[in-house]
């Protein structure tokens, strides 16, 4: 029999890739201190992921925002948007996860601050989860999206209460603390645990990379790609009018970037190259003069491992409603760790100038901030269970 404790991770993704990362080294760290752990993910299966031993993978129907402005839940495989027999499908298919794993945890990514849109499934799940005697734990980045509403705020903060134990704020607490950006976070504060950032290995050492030829680049990245087409064009544009001019600039596109995006990258003049985001993404950065990027949580936390210049144009989404990034920013800006270029101001000249102002940052052997987010987390949801699972 195994002894093992046991863990159900609930992620969901829904427009670009950024919770799907976090969320698989958040796993693959729990699977290293004990855990079996069973990930089970709604949005856009990854084209490319390893199942090392410990950790099982469920697929539930996928699901995807119809847009950048997150005006509706669209079924993956269709692009309708989901209806009633659909949502029935996708409680269906979680319930029989939870039934197969029996976890001692039960472990959800961002609900009920955000992912409201699931509440028909993840209310149930997790009433589901405590009935069977698991412990419910929700799993948040350091920075949330403001809500204007405040009654709704207090709302959420109830929930939580309701129904989480414990939540795992993935921050150090002093870069960003969650009332920060929920004010009712004292709601919760018996129940918050900071567990530092949950950032990548870092790089190898220099004398040991395989690609030396590519130091002293210029890294233009957008994440998933999803909402990266205005950045890579108006980096395409300021490479000449910058004083990198004569450095190469290496886009890396992700799976999201929109066709009509894609090809405008068809002809490009000498010292651009283009290609699919890389695996060794945190070893380019470390050998690379300058990165040029959004702000999501993981670019920014692979940023921190190698302390590499960076300009930010975080995502602000229509209508400025997207302040997660513009916030991380503006505290990276504000800590002179970053030149900060806010998305409705890029123009080529102005990203330009933001390049020519970030070659004159610090490059800090190491970060100030707490990194280990993934190895604390997985400590922390262990010690839950007294520190020896079942």
């Amino acid at each position: 029999m195994n002894d093992k404790p046991r863990l159900l991770f609930h992620v969901q993704h829904m427009l670009g890739i950024g919770h799907r990362i976090r969320a698989e080294r958040i796993a693959l760290a729990c699977v290293d201190v004990g855990f079996d752990v069973t990930l089970m993910e709604g949005g856009v299966p990854a084209l490319e992921c390893d199942t090392p031993p410990g950790l099982t993978r469920v697929q539930l129907p996928s699901a995807r925002s119809a847009d950048a402005a997150f005006s509706a839940v669209v079924d993956a495989d269709t692009g309708q948007v989901v209806d009633d027999a659909w949502r029935a499908r996708r409680l269906a298919a979680s319930l029989a996860a939870l039934e197969t794993s029996q976890p001692d945890i039960l472990l959800v990514e961002g609900f009920p601050f955000a992912r409201r849109a699931f509440r028909f499934e993840l209310v149930p799940l997790v009433q589901q989860a405590r009935t069977m005697g698991a412990r419910t734990v929700v799993s948040v980045r350091d920075i949330l999206v403001a809500r204007s509403d405040l009654s709704k705020v207090a709302q959420i903060a109830e929930l939580t209460r309701l129904l989480f134990d414990t939540v795992l704020v993935h921050g150090d607490p002093g870069f960003a603390q969650l009332v920060d950006s929920f004010p009712a976070a004292a709601v919760v504060a018996d129940r918050l645990i900071y567990t530092g950032i949950v950032s990548p290995p870092p790089p190898m050492p220099i004398s040991d990379r395989p690609n030396l030829e590519q130091a002293g680049e210029v890294i233009v990245s957008c994440g998933g790609g999803a909402v990266g087409g205005a950045l890579i064009r108006a980096a395409v544009a300021a490479r000449p009018l910058s004083r990198l001019a004569d450095r190469t600039w290496r886009i890396l596109i992700g799976p999201n970037l929109p066709p009509e995006d894609r090809a405008v990258l068809d002809v490009l003049p000498n010292g651009i190259i283009v290609e699919a985001a890389r695996h060794d993404f945190t070893s380019l950065l470390a050998g690379a003069s300058l990165s040029i990027s959004q702000a999501g949580y993981n670019t920014v936390a692979d940023l921190a491992v190698t302390g590499c210049p960076s300009v930010l144009v975080p995502f602000a989404g229509p209508g400025g409603k997207e302040t997660e990034q513009p916030m991380r920013a503006a505290l990276l800006a504000a800590a002179g760790r970053v030149i900060c270029l806010p998305e409705q101001d890029l123009t080529p000249g102005r990203l330009a100038q933001a390049v020519d102002r970030a070659l004159a940052l610090p490059r800090p052997s190491q970060s100030p901030y707490r990194l280990q987010g993934a190895t604390q987390s997985a400590a922390a949801l262990m010690d839950l269970l007294g520190g020896e699972g079942r």
